[in-house]
């Protein structure tokens, strides 16, 4: 049995209580306003798409997956001044704005730049980058539908991975 005296517990504990505080996840950002609603997602298995041999014109398409594969598409609404709240998701999303306006937030980037996007206009998140999107009203609801490739399994609130606040961004 090991036997500490007292400064050596103090320091002990110190020691532990800091390694805690280094160790915890950082608090997530909830949205406000926001209300995710999914259409459909479906279960593809691996994917391997090649049109090289069969384009339309110039347009070809070439997409593989590693793994199995979910797709689907949700339709996410904004209420004025709401917003998502910061996350990431592990795939990409293909984003069409039907209501509204919306203002996308790069919070992978150093200098935060933010982009608005309104009625027809289409972005993609990329995977793993740190965003967050708003209303860019507050007077208006905004609305978009989002299309994701994804890995099995990231269903619903799975697929979005909540993250801190860089601190490169605040609003």
């Amino acid at each position: 049995m090991i036997h500490f005296d007292t400064d050596t517990k103090g320091a002990f504990a110190i020691a532990c209580a800091t390694a805690c505080l280094w160790t915890l996840p950082a608090s997530a950002t909830p949205g406000s306003g926001f209300a995710p609603g999914g259409i459909v997602n479906g279960h593809f298995g691996e994917v391997q798409l090649n049109t090289a041999e069969d384009k339309t014109g110039k347009w070809g398409l070439i997409l593989k997956t590693l793994d199995d594969t979910d797709m689907g598409v949700d339709r996410l609404s904004i209420a004025p001044g709401g917003y998502s709240g910061w996350h990431a998701h592990p795939g990409p999303v293909f984003v069409t704005v039907t209501q509204g306006s919306v203002t996308w937030y790069d919070g992978a980037d150093p200098l935060c730049p933010a982009r608005t996007y309104t009625v027809g206009q289409s972005f993609i998140e990329p995977p793993y980058k740190v965003h967050n999107a708003k209303n860019a009203s507050n007077s208006a609801p905004a609305e978009y539908v989002a299309m994701t490739i994804k890995p099995a399994g990231f269903v619903g609130p799975a697929f979005r991975l909540d993250r801190p606040e860089p601190n490169n961004c605040s609003f």
